[in-house]
């Protein structure tokens, strides 16, 4: 069974800087060909400041964060553990040169299948350097009880 006291728990917040070549390389992992990802002077002609970040690059800050929740402290076996869904929740652009403050909290959990299945929801939270929200990311992941 999944503890419930995990609900409410959080990653202290830390500020993750967006360095262009960060963009390039998601963006490029994700087969995006839009110039305003890879050049400063396409994402300035386009009215950015920088070179924009794809919208679902959240999800690579997330992964930068230093101190992430750890599953085997939470109780979860890291080996029987499945990503099941991710949602995002866009406010304001982001774009390199960006220094943006990522924090994560537990905002559910609960089990199916007689308690086979654990479910453990989550959200990410990033804001700006001006304090002004970014994204908010919405995570499930299920793990799988030993039978």
């Amino acid at each position: 069974m999944i503890d419930s006291s995990l609900i409410g728990m959080e990653t202290p917040e830390s500020p993750i800087e967006i360095e262009r070549g960060m963009i390039r390389q998601f963006a490029a992992s994700i087969s995006e060909i839009n110039p305003i990802y890879f050049d400063v002077g396409a994402a300035q002609a386009a009215g950015h400041p920088n070179i924009l970040a794809p919208p679902t690059f959240g999800f690579t800050i997330n992964n930068f964060h230093p101190r992430p929740f750890n599953f085997a402290k939470l109780g979860l076996q890291v080996d029987r553990v499945l990503h099941a869904e991710q949602k995002f929740i866009y406010f304001a652009p982001i774009h390199a040169g960006d220094t943006i403050r990522v924090r994560g909290r537990i905002t559910d959990v609960f089990e199916k299948r007689s308690g086979r299945l654990g479910f453990v929801c989550m959200s990410t939270f990033g804001r700006n350097q001006h304090d002004r929200a970014v994204f908010e990311m919405g995570t499930v992941i299920v793990c799988r009880k030993e039978a």
